[in-house]
């Protein structure tokens, strides 16, 4: 944080945040809609509310939606990532000038690079994440915790399990997200050329070893558990919110 306050100034820290922004805004949007469709469907393919078991429904139903909102998404989170990996030595101006520059150089498969790894990451990660969250809420919600925290407090548990198991693919997706024309324009201008998923992983264990793998997790981890705390928090009182607009006199819905 210092030395990109110190070359780039302050404002250098949130490079990449109206891309991240609409990320986030379109990405939970997709997510939680999926997420309860899934769940409803699951519940009624096996008869009931229970049946499958509470951690298999979610894991299934969590992996389904993170993998719709990822693939609906993508572009964004690409941008996001090149934002973020510039220096002084501007690659992108702006947004738009952005989306143009990468659809004339490399095209509309450029705006998915990664996307293999990305699906391989989230598939996994929003299943723990949600297998995770469903199993620790209902005994953290009978807590005496302060401003009821008991649904903050599963969901730093399930984001800090979840993005561990998962964070060596999303390191992957993200260091080929920066591949193409302008790899060597980036603030790191000895980043490696990647082809592929599997072709990223030995190379990065050959060079790096097991612990290359897991370059930024602290930081991801710093980043992950509040924002899912918050998340999981607000989407939990927005859901009971909106299920009482909806109650009807008699008591249903």
């Amino acid at each position: 944080m210092r030395a990109i306050a110190r070359h780039e100034g302050l404002t250098a820290l949130w490079k990449g945040n109206i891309s991240a922004e609409l990320l986030y805004l379109c990405y939970g949007a997709i997510q939680f809609t999926a997420y309860r469709q899934v769940a409803v469907l699951l519940q009624r393919a096996a008869g009931g509310q229970g049946r499958l078991g509470q951690a298999a429904e979610s894991f299934i139903a969590g992996a389904s939606a993170g993998a719709a909102a990822t693939a609906a998404t993508y572009p964004l989170d690409l941008l996001r990532t090149r934002f973020a990996a510039q220096g002084n030595d501007r690659v992108y101006t702006s947004l738009s000038r952005a989306v143009v520059q990468i659809g004339r150089e490399e095209g509309i498969k450029g705006f998915y690079r990664g996307l293999g790894p990305g699906l391989a990451q989230i598939i996994p990660f929003m299943g723990i994440f949600f297998a995770a969250y469903e199993t620790l809420r209902q005994p953290l919600s009978q807590l005496s915790l302060p401003f009821s925290s008991g649904d903050a407090v599963a969901g730093v548990a399930a984001s800090v399990v979840a993005k561990t198991g998962s964070f060596p693919l999303d390191l992957v997706r993200k260091r080929i997200q920066v591949q193409g024309p302008t790899r060597s324009r980036y603030v790191h201008k000895n980043i490696p050329e990647y082809h592929s998923m599997v072709g990223t992983v030995r190379a990065i264990l050959r060079k790096e070893g097991i612990r290359g793998l897991y370059r930024g997790l602290t930081v991801s981890l710093f980043k992950a558990a509040p924002a899912s705390a918050v998340t999981m928090w607000t989407y939990e009182r927005a859901l009971r919110f909106y299920i009482s607009l909806s109650e009807k006199p008699d008591g249903g819905i």
